[in-house]
């Protein structure tokens, strides 16, 4: 996944009203839109190395997006807009093994009434459903964790990938860990105990959870190494 313009660094100040962060760059204060609903726990102490993108839509009244904060000099990918889209690239370049290469890709794909999966993937006689999700959360060394606050609608998207196997779809689950420094992935189940609850019975109702992390470059951002889930039952 390339950005779309150059990263600009500068140092986090505050985060408010959810999607608005204040970065200091060159000695002014730039308000750049934060897209990321979760509580980025961890990663917003003040003067924090962040890095900034400014954005080609002109319309817009925020003309910067927060993109990467770093974490004890480890860059962490915030920006849960670009999730889909490094999951996207990864596939069309067959970088994620448990599809096939010849998989045909349908994105923001409807299943049901009230529900749309990132993915709908299909190869021959094999039809599967994708949800991603986008991990920033690390408390243990070497440990990343989801989620990193209550989600009530992840915990949705968990009973509708275990309907679509009893549909006959194949469901899958990928946490895209935006860090470079873990080599394990549990679910935080102090934080959202009901997630994990439901996690554990979608993995008994065969939705098959994958774990990848990603390496930044200076360009962009692409799915990386396959990283050990820790299923803490």
């Amino acid at each position: 996944m390339i950005f779309e313009n150059k990263l600009i660094s500068g140092l986090f100040i505050k985060r408010y009203k959810r999607f608005f962060a204040d970065v200091k760059i060159n000695n002014k204060i730039v308000t750049t839109h934060c897209a990321n609903s979760g509580s980025m726990m961890g990663l917003l102490n003040k003067n924090n190395k962040v890095w900034i993108m400014r954005s080609n839509n002109k319309k817009r009244k925020l003309k910067y997006t927060l993109q990467i904060i770093e974490d004890d000099g480890f860059a962490v990918g915030v920006n849960t807009h670009l999730t889909n889209k490094i999951v996207k690239d990864a596939l069309e370049k067959n970088l994620i093994k448990d599809f096939s290469n010849k998989v045909k890709i349908k994105t923001e794909q409807v299943f049901g009434e009230n529900t749309r999966f990132d993915f709908y993937l299909e190869d021959g006689k094999t039809k599967s459903f994708l949800e991603v999700k986008n991990v920033t959360l690390r408390r243990k060394p070497k440990i990343a964790e989801f989620p990193d606050s209550v989600t009530a609608r992840g915990k949705k998207h968990l009973d509708e990938l275990i309907n679509a196997t009893k549909k006959g779809f194949k469901s899958y689950l990928l946490f895209v860990i935006q860090r470079e420094d873990c080599n394990k992935f549990e679910i935080a189940k102090d934080i959202d105990p009901e997630y994990s609850k439901a996690l554990i019975m979608a993995i008994k109702h065969n939705v098959k959870i994958l774990c990848y992390d990603c390496k930044f470059l200076s360009k962009g951002i692409v799915l990386n190494n396959k990283i050990k889930f820790q299923n803490n039952e």
